[in-house]
């Protein structure tokens, strides 16, 4: 081969793989822009910016979800708050990683004018109820407001906003008010019913609070998170690095495992590790991400004959909220044996698990076809095509 061939080759041995990587870039943050399109298309109303909770609409659709049985049987025309949010973190995603002002407007003109419908400013601190306020009065949920104070610290960060900094501090102030000294300090998860600490309600309160301090620099932010983070880790961390559900009053744990309770305490780790440097968190952050791995993961292959480690059935949401914190192991580590599993998992729930609808059902392996769609599914999905549509 001449130098002139050998030349050729070598740039087309170098410039193609990136080329992919770009289309790959490319193709997913058009997925999570079509699946945003499609929630707007199947769940919007015609009288208000909410969304409905089901497609197809579903008047006897009961939430499992909720504290108060009362609460969960009464006929409600729109989604819940919990879902409602996904819509927020998936045009945020889609917002930081494209900058386009498309999402910018979607924020603006259709997400938060719905949000501001589950407001409550009858009861202090101020902050976000389960459902609508021309309801009946609903609960307010820890979590819940932890997963919108996050997008809103987000968004602050992406564009030096001071309202959205506002938001995510008035929200924070309302999670305070769900701490006191039994069981040594945590988060409750619910305001009204305050029976139990949740990882749910700790974990991302920990990333809240460490996100606050990147924003703010005020450093009662950083030791809230850390406490935080601490406490959860000797309650409720399993001898295989993962987390168990919640911790009652009475000191009896329930150990169900999701992937989202490990997911943020992954996150969580990673961020005290590049706030501080200590080895022991980024250790922390390997166990978990390993055993998670091997615990929310399985050998799959697919009709098509391919193999590969696809999720176990868990939610979409817990694992879009798991993937967070994969993201941010990545970003210090760049070890892409997750993010590639994610990936690959990704782009058979594309062929595979979404319907001519563009809507998706939720089994990973592609087999089970849901008759009624929930919309904090499609919410998830976009926000993970959006996350990753970043990540070489």
């Amino acid at each position: 081969m001449n130098q002139k061939n050998l030349t050729i080759s070598c740039f087309f041995l170098i410039i193609l793989p990136l080329l992919a990587g770009c289309k790959t870039q490319s193709e997913f943050q058009n997925r999570a822009d079509l699946t945003l399109r499609a929630i707007y298309h199947h769940y919007a109303t015609k009288e208000n910016h909410l969304l409905r909770e089901t497609y197809p609409f579903n008047e006897e659709y009961t939430a499992s979800y909720l504290s108060d049985e009362e609460q969960a049987k009464r006929k409600n025309p729109y989604s819940y708050l919990w879902p409602y949010s996904g819509t927020l973190s998936a045009a945020t995603a889609l917002y930081e990683i494209s900058k386009e002002k498309k999402y910018a407007d979607i924020l603006q003109k259709k997400v938060f004018p719905g949000l501001e419908e589950y407001f409550d400013t009858q009861r202090t601190p101020s902050a976000y109820a389960s459902y609508i306020n021309s309801a009946p009065q609903s609960d307010r949920f820890y979590d819940d407001n932890i997963w919108i104070g996050l997008d809103f610290t987000d968004l602050y960060l992406l564009t030096k906003d001071k309202h959205y900094l506002e938001k995510a501090k008035s929200i924070w102030k309302f999670i305070e008010s769900g701490t006191d000294s039994k069981l040594g300090g945590g988060v409750y998860w619910c305001e009204q019913k305050k029976r139990s600490k949740n990882t749910c309600s700790n974990a991302p309160g920990a990333v809240y609070a460490l996100k606050l301090f990147e924003a703010t620099a005020d450093s009662s932010y950083f030791h809230q998170g850390e406490k935080l983070y601490h406490w959860t880790k000797e309650n409720l961390q399993d001898t295989d690095f993962l987390y168990l559900d919640n911790i009652n009053l009475s000191g009896k744990i329930t150990k169900w495992k999701f992937p989202y309770n490990s997911g943020q305490m992954l996150q969580a780790a990673c961020l005290l590790y590049k706030l501080t440097g200590k080895e022991s968190y980024l250790n922390d952050a390997r166990n978990i991400a390993q055993s998670a791995y091997s615990y929310f993961f399985r050998d799959f292959t697919a009709t098509t004959g391919k193999t590969f480690k696809t999720l176990k059935n868990e939610d979409p949401w817990f694992i879009a909220i798991m993937l967070r914190g994969y993201i941010e192991l990545y970003n210090i580590d760049k070890n892409n044996l997750y993010i590639n599993a994610f990936r690959e998992n990704l782009n058979f729930a594309w062929e595979y698990m979404r319907e001519d609808n563009g809507l998706f059902n939720k089994d990973w392996t592609g087999k089970t076809k849901d008759d009624s769609k929930w919309l904090l599914t499609q919410a998830a999905l976009s926000e993970m095509y959006a996350r990753l549509a970043v990540l070489k």
